[in-house]
């Protein structure tokens, strides 16, 4: 199966996530685009990689499963889905950041201004549009029950999709967290195939 991962906010395709489920997962190929950082790109960008690509599976974490909920048509698990991305003042905030992770293009920093801000906002509001019932159906939400960071995620996923459930952890997916939630779910999915 071919399965893509979409990193969180200041990381990349390099992330430390993407290489586990290359190792938890020896038997499928994981791709792992960076995104980048202005949402006015990174649709456009990642629905491009997706229409090249064709996934079977997408798995985003925090920004990155805000992003895979919009890719309409495809099977997604998102993980703790930062929805709201402009009122996380503590994460998206002005100024210049250094990235988490190695870059394709070699970019150590990167710019957040008022305008990316309002990008988000904007992208934000429209979100949820165009959802079909084939999203509905293959659209699954994991939620850590320790997670502070992406609070009312959980409530707001469930409005939409009815496939949510609870796993224990924060905002961070870690190694425990891949092998008791992801990777149960991610084996269910192929079952059903």
């Amino acid at each position: 199966m071919k399965i893509a991962y979409f990193h969180g906010f200041a990381s990349s395709g390099a992330t430390g996530t993407a290489q586990l489920l290359r190792i938890m997962l020896p038997q499928d190929e994981v791709i792992a685009p960076d995104i980048p950082m202005d949402p006015q790109e990174a649709l456009p960008f990642l629905r491009e990689f997706c229409a090249i690509e064709k996934p079977e599976l997408i798995i985003g974490t925090s920004m990155g499963a805000m992003y895979a909920q919009q890719m309409r048509g495809f099977r997604k698990i998102c993980v703790n889905p930062a929805f709201n991305m402009s009122r996380m003042s503590k994460v998206l905030k002005p100024g210049i950041f250094k990235y988490l992770n190695g870059r394709k293009d070699n970019a150590k920093e990167f710019r957040i201004t008022k305008e990316t801000i309002q990008h988000y906002f904007q992208m934000e509001r429209c979100q949820f549009d165009g959802i079909t019932d084939f999203d509905r159906e293959n659209t699954w939400g994991l939620f850590g029950t320790d997670d502070d960071t992406t609070r009312g995620s959980y409530d707001l996923f469930r409005k939409y999709y009815p496939n949510a459930s609870r796993f224990e952890g924060g905002h961070q997916l870690n190694e425990r967290a891949l092998r008791t939630a992801v990777l149960p779910l991610i084996k269910s999915l192929m079952k059903i195939e």
